[in-house]
């Protein structure tokens, strides 16, 4: 069967997922092989190395760099808490001193008596990676950290903001077309992961994040308010990083779309189940896609996993990503292998794609494969 090969999302009820979780740098890691994780739970920590402060010690006691070891108080190695007297002059009977105090708390990396520089480093700064999701753990990566092992929900949105969080499905809407206002989120809502419809607007994002809502999954979102939530403009495709409470992710696109009804109903489905989400998105090489996956019971997964996309064949629900039709699904019916001529005149390679009971014929690069089990 004639197959072409498109990038697409998941919508899968029911999968075994591996998440990689991975320290910056080489540290220790906290459990083993088989263990059983909880998303709170440390896996892997490690320090990493402070800032770097470079003081002119020489300069700010008008003295040879040569002569610098004279007037150190502390040595190399040595550790310094901020205030601390680090270098001094005798001074005249002992008055009329020059003194030099640490800037901050940390250690004495290097004196150097050709420039004069006293190098301090920062104290380490400590990092730990958690399980992000309930599982075992499934394989160890030696002192960077491990593969945990998760059976259950597994969705891909469009586009996200935010990092990584968790807590329990809500959904507050009847339907897939209805748009989250900011009468609908209440102090209840704190630490929920809320499932919307079509869309929400600035007032209800922001009443979201005063309500401490742990995430927002939802169909549209307009891109301009993204300037007044970051508070820049977000330039390129990456994200992730954003200092925010509440976690957002868009599973359909920019704009009022209703959310896909498999996506809708599935979401609704787990409704008051603990998910774990994460918005960092990034929309270049080494495509990463926002996520919510909902662990559920082994006993309650099919033992049909999902099979690998292969990518785009007849039958294959696609979704449409460029106007006319954005944002629609459908399922392909047919693969010419011949190019076709649009209105542009230029010859493109098609599909037929039936959507609400039409016909159309779209090019191939403007649909998505939308991956279901």
């Amino acid at each position: 069967m004639a197959h072409s090969y498109t990038p697409g999302l998941k919508v899968l009820k029911s999968t075994e997922i591996l998440k990689e979780r991975r320290l910056p740098l080489k540290g220790q890691l906290e459990c083993k092989t088989g263990d059983s994780v909880k998303p709170d739970d440390i896996v892997a920590k490690t320090d990493l190395p402070g800032n770097v402060q470079m003081i002119n010690v020489a300069n700010q006691l008008n003295i040879d760099a040569s002569d610098i070891e004279n007037y150190m108080i502390k040595a190399a190695g040595e550790s310094i808490n901020k205030d601390d007297l680090m270098a001094e002059t005798k001074g005249l009977f002992g008055f009329f001193k020059s003194s030099v105090f640490s800037p901050v708390d940390g250690t004495i990396e290097s004196i150097s008596n050709v420039t004069g520089q006293v190098v301090l480093r920062e104290s380490p700064i400590p990092v730990e990676v958690d399980a992000y999701v309930k599982g075992e753990i499934h394989d160890i990566i030696p002192d960077e950290g491990v593969v945990i092992k998760t059976n259950g929900v597994f969705i891909q949105g469009i586009f996200g903001i935010g990092g990584e969080s968790r807590g329990r499905i809500k959904t507050i809407v009847d339907d897939r077309n209805t748009e989250i206002t900011a009468e609908m989120i209440t102090d209840d809502e704190k630490g929920n992961i809320i499932i919307g419809g079509n869309f929400i607007g600035l007032e209800g994002f922001k009443k979201a994040i005063n309500c401490e809502v742990a995430g927002i999954v939802v169909g549209g979102f307009n891109y301009y308010d993204l300037d007044e939530i970051l508070g820049y403009t977000l330039g390129v495709a990456i994200t992730g990083s954003e200092e925010i409470i509440t976690s957002l992710i868009v599973t359909e696109g920019y704009g009022k779309i209703q959310m896909s009804q498999q996506t809708f109903d599935l979401l609704k489905s787990h409704d008051g189940k603990f998910a774990s989400v994460n918005g960092a998105t990034q929309i270049r090489a080494g495509v990463i896609r926002p996520e919510i996956i909902i662990p559920i019971n082994k006993s309650a997964v099919s033992g049909e996993q999902s099979k690998e996309t292969l990518g785009m064949m007849v039958g294959s629900l696609v979704r449409v990503i460029r106007s006319p039709n954005f944002g629609k699904i459908g399922t392909v019916k047919l693969l010419p292998s011949e190019l076709r001529k649009m209105e542009s005149e230029t010859l493109v390679r098609t599909a037929s794609v039936e959507i609400d009971g039409d016909t159309f014929e779209i090019p191939r690069s403007n649909l998505e494969v939308v991956e279901t089990d």
